[in-house]
This record gives structure tokens, sequence and C-alpha cells, in this order.
């Protein structure tokens, strides 16, 4: 194969531009060349210096020795099995002509391909959560090549390759949404032939914690450029709503027997750890969980089709709740960044408690052994 300037494509392109390979990143040279990625991987994969090769486009070494000792050998079978390859009647049997170094070359190539494939599955699991490998993926993810969730709830976040395993051969690819923090299989069947190991357990989560200025909750926006550009986005917004937008009566009064609106949240933070707020699972939690209803009755949980399992959805509409840190300093005193309060104010008085209703260690004392002959009464001396 070659590009349209002529020069011949490399092995890895080609293999990413496979059907099926669109989840794919191409490893640079220098990531393959480097030992230190590759570590481990020897064990891993037959006839690995010959598959490295062939990702690499590297000649084999010594091939022209190799080529005059395998045109001795082909001389040598082919006198031998000159009469074995004839007829009865002395004529050569049908595909007997094929040389037994073609068939054995054309065997070594076919496994030398699966085993190149493997490789290159197996460093691309190690790139994709380097640098420049991740950068290459969120090019991707901002292309919507890894397409979007099929949840309703989620509105189409976007979403990434993932593995169930670190092991070839256990699962093939999964796609990861960063709404519903749920796996599911891609919907074109030409991807479940790639191998789940190729893209490992890391990356998903790793990806979003290296780019949390996406906005997994804006539905083809995940750099959230509304924010940025409001006025049109207003203008885009204004002009759907107007057509798809009812009418809103005036609100009656309430009821005396209706139940009283639940008491307004605190204050919710930002970030937590780092993470916007707005990106912890967006697509869960009050209203984005389905119920059963049947003649628009609820199904109780109790009943044999009620919903089972909920609480895999949930999420507690105070996002205060999810700062584990905050919460435990709060009951323990101390500063959530790492800093002890003094001891004259009040969560330090209680940090101060804590530590000094602490156990301490025991103190092991040396055992002092009395040196033979160094001694012969209580007077004598201690060694």
């Amino acid at each position: 194969m070659s590009t349209s300037s002529g020069a011949p494509e490399s092995w890895i392109s080609s293999f990413c531009a496979l059907l099926g390979h669109e989840y794919f990143a191409e490893v640079s040279e220098e990531f393959i060349e480097d030992d230190f990625n590759l570590t481990g991987l020897q064990n891993q994969v037959p006839m690995y210096k010959e598959a490295l090769e062939m990702i690499l486009d590297v000649e084999p070494e010594d091939e022209e020795e190799e080529e005059e000792e395998e045109e001795e050998e082909e001389e040598e079978e082919d006198d031998d099995n000159d009469a074995v390859m004839r007829g009865e009647d002395g004529e050569r049997l049908p595909g007997s002509y094929r040389r037994a170094s073609e068939r054995r070359q054309m065997h070594d190539l076919g496994v030398i391909e699966s085993s190149a494939e493997l490789l290159y599955g197996l460093i691309h699991q190690r790139y994709i959560t380097s640098r420049p490998g991740m950068q290459q993926m969120a090019d991707k993810y901002e292309l919507q090549h890894f397409g979007s969730c099929p949840r309703v709830y989620c509105n189409g976040a976007r979403v990434v390759p993932v593995g169930c395993s670190d092991t070839p051969g256990v699962e093939t690819v999964k796609l990861f949404c960063p709404s519903c923090l749920d796996i599911y299989t891609p919907p074109n069947s030409r991807f479940q032939s790639v191998d789940g190991a190729f893209f490992g357990t890391t990356f998903g989560y790793l990806f979003f914690m290296s780019f949390p200025e996406y906005d997994v909750s804006v539905k083809g926006d995940p750099l959230n450029l509304a924010a940025i550009n409001p006025d049109r986005h207003l203008e885009t917004k204004s002009r759907s709503s107007s057509l798809t937008s009812t009418p809103v009566p005036p609100a009656a009064s309430a009821p005396a027997d209706v139940a009283p609106p639940p008491p307004p949240l605190p204050p919710q933070p930002t970030t937590i750890n780092g993470i916007p707020t707005t990106n912890l699972a967006p697509g869960l939690g009050l209203g984005k969980i389905h119920e059963n209803r049947i003649y628009g009755f609820r199904v109780a949980e109790r009943a044999r089709t009620g919903p089972r399992m909920k609480w895999l959805r949930d999420k507690p509409a105070d996002i205060n709740a999810l700062d584990e840190s905050a919460r435990y300093h709060e009951q323990y005193g101390g500063d959530p960044e790492g800093e002890i309060l003094s001891g004259d104010g009040a969560n330090g008085t209680g940090q101060f408690e804590q530590l000094s209703r602490r156990k301490k260690a025991p103190v092991r004392r040396r055992r002092k052994v009395v040196a033979e002959g160094a001694g012969n009464g209580p007077g004598g001396d201690v060694g």
C-alpha cells in the first residue's frame, strides 16, 4: 500500500486504517523503540522479535545468509521428495510444484502477522495512557469517533473505548459512558472482533481525570463552548424552544394535603478533588431513573416485575455528601488541604483529643545477656 505522495505506507498506518480499527491511535515509532515501554511483552507474544520488526518496517537481520541456507535446503528437499510428488504415471501431481520453503514462508508470515497485531495492541494499551497517546484519543473524542451513549437519560453523552480486562483474549472492547458510569457493547458489529485488552481498564477513568475541562453533561459540546460564546447558544436555544415549548398555565394554589417542598440545598461545591461537580455522573440521580408503570401506576418494588437495584443509578441531591474528605475533617477536625489547625480552635482541640486517645506502641527493651565467664556472682560484669 502507498500514500498519495508515493511513499510506502507504514504498517502502523495500514493497521489503523483497517475496517473496525477506527478506535485505535497511531503509536509513534519513538514510543515503540523505547525498550522501557515494552517491558514484559516479550513473554506474552510469540515470535516477538519478528513481530516487532514487522511493526517498525525493519528488514530482518542476516537476510542474505538465511536465503542462501534456505536455497541449499530447498535443493536437497526437492531431490528427496521428487519421487513422492509424482503420480504412478510419472507426472507431477497438481499443486505439488509449490516448494516446501514457500509453504513454510507463508505459514510463518501468517504467524508473524497475528503476533504483530497482538504486540501492537498491547503496546497501544500502554501508549494511550501516556501524554501523546491521550492527546490523540482526545482528538478522536472531540470528533465523536467513539460514538455516544445509548441510554436515554445520558442525552447523547460521548463515550470512550475501554476493556474489561488487561489480559488478551478475555473480552472484546466496550464503550464507557462518563455520564452514567456504565459500559456498553459497540453498536456496530465490526468492533466486536477487537480485543478489549488493547485499550485496558485504566484508560477510561484516567482520560477524564486528565481532561477535567470536558463537560460530559453537555450534548455535542464536550469543551462547553456554549459557556465561552453564550450569545450564539442562547439564540439557537430560543429558536428551538419557541417551536417546541407549550404555554404554561398560571400556577394554582396548592391544596392543603400536598406535601411541602423539600428544604433548599446548602451551597454546592464547584469541584471535588479537582473534578467539576457537573461531571460527577450527570446522567444519574433523581429524575434520571426510569420508573416502571402500568396504566399510569408505579410498580411496587416488592412486585415480581418491580424495579430492582435502583441504588446502582442513585445519586444524592446534595453533592456535599460525595466529598468524603470534607466530611471527615468536619467530624474530626483539621484542614481538608492536609494542615492541622492549632489547638486554640474548636476543631483543633478535638483533633488533639483524638491524637491523645490513640494507643502508643509499647517500647521494646533489649534483653541483656550475661557473657560466659564474665562474672560469677551478682557483682559480676554484665555483657
